[in-house]
């Protein structure tokens, strides 16, 4: 099964979140088919913060792909933001 799923980075105490579309099978940290964002939760709301592009999510829930937990809420609140703003996916 694809799943489109986080994929931890940066170092201790500071996080980093790749959002990537992978196989459930590999690790988390582990191969991936594409890498279609990311989400930094240390710095403040903005631009540098978290990017997703929605356009491609999309892409692969139509071929079957199921969110993580944490993505889906992720992608909620930048499709939020998308429309608030005219249609930018970042957020």
């Amino acid at each position: 099964m694809v799943i489109i799923r986080f994929a931890r980075g940066g170092s201790k105490n500071r996080p980093f979140f790749n959002v990537v579309v992978a196989d459930s099978r590999n690790r988390r940290d582990g191969r991936f088919i594409e890498r279609i964002g990311f989400y930094n939760p240390v710095t403040p709301e903005g631009p540098d913060g978290m990017r997703i592009q929605l356009d491609r999510v999309a892409h692969w829930q139509e071929k079957g792909a199921q969110l993580s937990d944490a993505v889906a809420k992720l992608v909620k609140r930048a499709s939020t933001a998308a429309k608030g703003s005219g249609g930018a996916a970042k957020v």
